[in-house]
């Protein structure tokens, strides 16, 4: 079972997903990002911690967090209301950049979405 992380657009979520019922609908169905699983359980959901970009602090202190409750994330998916925000909102988060740096300091698999919806 693969235990997901998801980071969310803290500006667009409530409006674009209302209450993350895209992510939690397409992890249940195995749609879109999820499809690469055999089985997933979103064990963490978080804001990007709002513009300017201040992801990498805000996933640090739920990795933190998860940590201290003995909780394994195997992957991070980065939400799709964050690619949203990056084509239409003016995001300044490189997704790139920022998959390599999450990748790199907490040992695993980045995903850039979460779903087709």
């Amino acid at each position: 079972m693969a235990n997901i992380m998801i980071v969310t657009c803290a500006k667009i979520r409530d409006i674009h997903c209302m209450a993350c019922l895209k992510c939690f609908k397409a992890a249940d169905l195995k749609e879109g990002e999820f499809a690469n699983y055999d089985e997933v359980k979103i064990v963490a959901m978080s804001s990007c911690g709002d513009c300017p970009g201040l992801v990498m602090p805000k996933v640090g202190l739920v990795m933190e967090m998860a940590d201290y409750l003995e909780r394994d994330v195997d992957a991070i998916h980065l939400g799709t209301c964050m690619v949203k925000a990056n084509k239409t909102a003016a995001c300044p988060i490189e997704f790139d950049k920022i998959k390599e740096m999450l990748s790199s300091k907490y040992g695993v698999p980045v995903v850039i979405g979460t779903h087709n919806y």
